[in-house]
């Protein structure tokens, strides 16, 4: 089964994110073994990409991404479905 995202085949999974978010997945992770130049070069490429209109919904597609994709393979992340209704709470905290 193919995955085309805007047109283009995304041969991995990292491919598919990088379609789906428009950006190279490490522009957000970063890389092993980056300096702390190159960390806050990255970061402030990211921060000129979130400021333009164009990415203005890229924080909430990319948060809508990781809840569907945790939704989808629960196994990846060793995540417990959390019971929907809420147990009363008692006592204050301190």
């Amino acid at each position: 089964m193919k995955c085309i995202v805007a047109g283009q085949q995304a041969l991995s999974v990292s491919e598919f994110a990088e379609l789906a978010l428009g950006t190279p997945l490490e522009l957000w992770l970063g890389v092993e073994g980056e300096s702390e130049v190159e960390r806050a070069a990255r970061l402030d490429a990211a921060r000129d990409i979130l400021s333009d209109p164009d990415f203005a919904t890229l924080p909430d597609d990319l948060v809508r991404l990781a809840a569907r994709v945790i939704e989808e393979h629960p196994e990846l992340f060793d995540v417990v479905p959390l019971s929907r209704r809420r147990a009363a709470r008692r006592g204050v905290a301190a």
